[in-house]
């Protein structure tokens, strides 16, 4: 998000002058069309390097956020510093900050709390020792709009592009709620989840296939080219070779020729799916049948219920009402499939026919027995909010007890795959090894 200085006129004719955060100019535009604002001049704030020199003679160098440099000039000017010059950053490129950096603003501002530190004093601490200038910038900006009153809720919503959707949402709950230090812990104990769930991933499905890939395109290789170069020494001079060596050489001569289609057929499929992965039907189709995979579907099911439930748990008792808390938590899974059920079948239920939370939850699907049995004693005792950090806290156990067997199993299958490729090739190698002329005059 970015902040522009317009000046325009409103319909009335009067000329008006106000600070608009926005996502671009072309949001900014809508925004004030909206508000019927007939825009004359934007000036987005920009990063400027300066160098002044202070009252008592000391030279200084920094950067600050400005409209225009003659503003910060001014600015200067007013405290007595002198020989001031100011330049526009070259290049004022905004990053998201790393994930890690947002989970420590968390986990640091959850530890001051506990500590009785006012929020104000909180953020202008960490500002000041953010490294990240994304970070610092939206700290300083978050400290400053708060103090001029703006709802906590409206403040975080803008900034979800550097937080990221639901900890945007998370952290403005917590500024109107009463217990803002455990909507904190629960803020971080959620991301360090969220972050365990894709290194699940990555360890399970994305990594064994990269390895898989990898040694089929070097035994192809092999195969193609190396193999070749050398067994075609000996057909040359009429020798005759080892069936399997023979057998190696025509697969070799058959995928030099066509080696091309078979890499369209090959690799088209998936990128294919990729594209289609990316889209909104795309991720509902592949969450829904990534959850029936055999050993690691089931798993994978049961870390997006405990997510659901650790957000649900979170928001619980802050939110307005079951509806917000239910979407929040359908957002915040990481599965398309079940953001569906819940918010397509399962919400409207609730709206349209007043059913209570557990049967509407059964008619979305996306549930196991385990999990609504829990619930329903939770809902019959009258304690919901229980039951759903109790759902939380099991998963997150067996998860993670058993993930670490599946990942192992994978890991050896894809070992034992390498290791049987690695006999093949040598098996072939060794075979035209043996392979020796005829003795002159025999």
């Amino acid at each position: 998000m970015k902040d522009f200085r317009v000046k325009g006129k409103k319909s009335d004719g009067s000329n008006v002058e106000i600070v608009v955060t926005a996502k671009d100019k072309k949001e900014l535009r809508d925004q004030l069309e909206r508000r019927g604002v007939h825009i004359e001049k934007i000036e987005p704030r920009k990063e400027f390097n300066y160098t002044v020199t202070s009252p008592n003679g000391n030279k200084i160098k920094g950067k600050k956020y400005a409209f225009n440099a003659n503003e910060l000039k001014e600015a200067f000017l007013k405290h007595n510093y002198k020989k001031i010059k100011v330049e526009a950053v070259l290049l004022d490129i905004r990053i998201k900050p790393p994930y890690d950096t947002i989970l420590q603003f968390i986990n640091l501002s959850s530890f001051m709390l506990e500590e009785e530190m006012s929020y104000d004093k909180i953020l202008e601490i960490l500002s000041d020792e953010e490294q990240n200038i994304t970070m610092k910038t939206a700290l300083k900006n978050i400290q400053l709009e708060l103090k001029k009153g703006k709802e906590g809720e409206e403040v975080f919503k803008g900034y979800a592009d550097v937080f990221g959707k639901f900890p945007a949402y998370m952290l403005g709950l917590a500024t109107k709620s009463g217990n803002m230090k455990e909507v904190y812990q629960a803020t971080a104990k959620f991301m360090d989840r969220e972050r365990e769930y894709k290194k699940t991933l990555r360890s399970a499905l994305m990594e064994p296939a990269f390895t898989l890939l990898l040694t089929i395109l070097a035994c192809l290789y092999y195969v193609i080219w190396v193999f070749p170069a050398t067994a075609t020494l000996f057909t040359r001079f009429g020798m005759d070779v080892p069936p399997l060596t023979k057998g190696t050489l025509v697969l070799s001569e058959w995928l030099q020729a066509n080696w091309w289609w078979l890499l369209i057929i090959t690799f088209l499929p998936f990128i294919i799916m990729f594209a289609y992965f990316t889209t909104d039907k795309g991720s509902y189709i592949r969450d829904k049948y990534l959850v029936k995979l055999p050993m690691l579907g089931h798993l994978l099911h049961k870390t997006s219920i405990e997510i659901f439930f650790r957000v649900f748990a979170a928001i619980y008792a802050g939110a307005d009402n079951n509806i917000d808390t239910l979407r929040s938590s359908a957002e915040a899974c990481k599965n398309r499939w079940m953001e569906h059920g819940v918010k397509e079948v399962a919400i409207p239920m609730m709206l349209r026919d007043g059913a209570s939370l557990v049967p509407s939850l059964n008619a979305s699907g996306v549930f196991n027995k385990q999990t609504l049995n829990r619930l329903r004693t939770g809902a019959e005792t009258g304690n919901v909010l229980a039951s759903a950090e109790q759902i939380a806290r099991f998963y997150e156990l067996e998860t993670t007890y058993k993930m670490k067997g599946v990942i192992l199993s994978v890991q050896n299958f894809v070992g034992m795959f390498i290791g049987v490729a690695i006999l093949i090739i040598t098996i072939v190698s060794s075979e035209i090894a043996m392979v020796s002329p005829a003795t002159p005059g025999i």
